[in-house]
């Protein structure tokens, strides 16, 4: 299975974060299955940093590409037609990050692991 991690998906993986659910757990657990983080979501990860919600214990570069690397995780760039296919997404959502990571989903056809209720109102797989 090829699956698209959302940020807090990816976040409470790297930190056995309780709230991640059992089923996400065994995906990303399971090393036959190709998991996949959105450069999208290296932005937002950023900026909350920056603005001191959330805290990272170190380089926040060197600390991202060292968790990816060991929990064996893709990066999926941004490509222009991930950004153009928002326009037609319905307005379920504000959140500019989590658009384009149902845009991502839907365009690389892989299911988003996301705990998000309004995520589920799109035409994407979600997996929680």
């Amino acid at each position: 299975m090829r699956a698209l991690l959302d940020t807090h998906a990816f976040l409470w993986w790297i930190s056995d974060d309780p709230r991640l659910s059992e089923k996400a757990k065994e995906i990303i657990s399971d090393g036959r299955n190709e998991l996949f983080f959105s450069a999208a979501s290296g932005w937002e990860i950023s900026i909350k940093a920056g603005l001191g919600r959330l805290e990272i214990p170190r380089d926040l570069q060197r600390f991202i590409a060292d968790q990816l690397s060991r929990n064996v995780i893709r990066v999926l760039p941004i490509y222009l037609s991930h950004a153009l296919h928002i326009r037609t997404l319905p307005d379920h959502h504000r959140d500019p990050f989590d658009r384009i990571l149902v845009s991502q989903a839907l365009l690389e056809e892989m299911p988003l692991l996301s705990s998000d209720p309004q995520i589920s109102r799109y035409s994407v797989g979600v997996v929680w």
